[in-house]
């Protein structure tokens, strides 16, 4: 959905424009790999989608992705280009079944299909050969531009200190709607649907986005590490409180109407190279 080379097409042919994004982020350095490619690097069927050399697959419950990028250089850590490879597995606490509509007229939907797990990454490039911990999957899917309907939106995801998972999505319609909700996971799966304390502005980043999110009046997000601080989408991680839980939450901004900006169309090649 960000490819300009599928926008530059027309939007014709979406399996012509594929790609796994894959980002790293830790102590020794960050890593970023999203390389487009064409159909005939595609592979699918009912259990497993390939592009190029890595692939999605699902083992019984659990979800394997086996990752072979080229990632970008990163200044101060990587100069070049290195090639990274290794695996991702996400073993689901439980999975979740219901697609929320994002708008009112259904274009655009989002699934929470595992909002929690254990995940579990190795590849060589990293310290000590990996890491695990706390697993999420989601997807999205929509029948146009997400410029077509969206100003912006903000999503979080955590966890509080009793095992609950918490999901947020905040959203602006174009024409000025403001789609706000919650939602809280216990640890067998069950489901509840939460209105979320007001939205609270967090600090903009170097190119200018900022984003919010929800906070109880008597308290104050803060903003703990910055992981992609782009000219159109930030991700980051914050600390907040939803009804009394003090939650340290993965937390995206997308502005929709940067996105669509023709200057940064032309940026995003640099961070998103494209093999036909």
């Amino acid at each position: 959905m960000f490819s300009p080379y599928y926008h530059w097409s027309g939007r014709k042919r979406p399996e012509n424009h594929v790609a796994f994004n894959v980002a790293l982020y830790g102590p020794e350095g960050h890593a970023w790999a999203m390389t487009e490619r064409s159909s005939r690097h595609l592979q699918r069927d009912r259990s497993r989608v390939q592009i190029g050399r890595s692939f999605l697959r699902y083992v019984g419950s659990d979800f394997v992705i086996g990752f072979d990028e080229v990632f970008l250089p990163w200044p101060g850590q990587r100069w070049r280009p290195e090639r990274m490879r290794g695996e991702i597995r996400l073993e689901p606490r439980f999975l979740g079944h219901q697609a929320f509509s994002l708008d009112g007229d259904g274009r655009h939907l989002w699934q929470p299909v595992a909002p929690k797990g254990r995940v579990m990454v190795s590849c060589d490039a990293l310290p000590g050969g990996g890491w695990s911990g706390d697993g999420y999957h989601d997807m999205n899917c929509g029948t146009r531009p997400l410029e077509q309907d969206f100003q912006a939106w903000d999503w979080a995801r955590g966890s509080t200190a009793d095992g609950r998972t918490v999901l947020l999505y905040d959203s602006v319609l174009t024409d000025g709607i403001n789609s706000r909700f919650g939602l809280i996971y216990s640890d067998e799966g069950e489901v509840s649907t939460i209105v979320p304390p007001a939205r609270r502005v967090l600090r903009r980043g170097f190119w200018g986005v900022g984003g919010g999110i929800a906070c109880d009046d008597a308290a104050e997000p803060a903003l703990r590490s910055v992981y992609e601080d782009t000219p159109f989408y930030r991700r980051s991680l914050v600390e907040t409180t939803i009804s009394g839980d003090r939650v340290v939450m993965m937390h995206e901004t997308l502005d929709c109407r940067r996105l669509a900006m023709p200057l940064v169309r032309l940026m995003l090649p640099f961070r998103m190279p494209r093999r036909g």
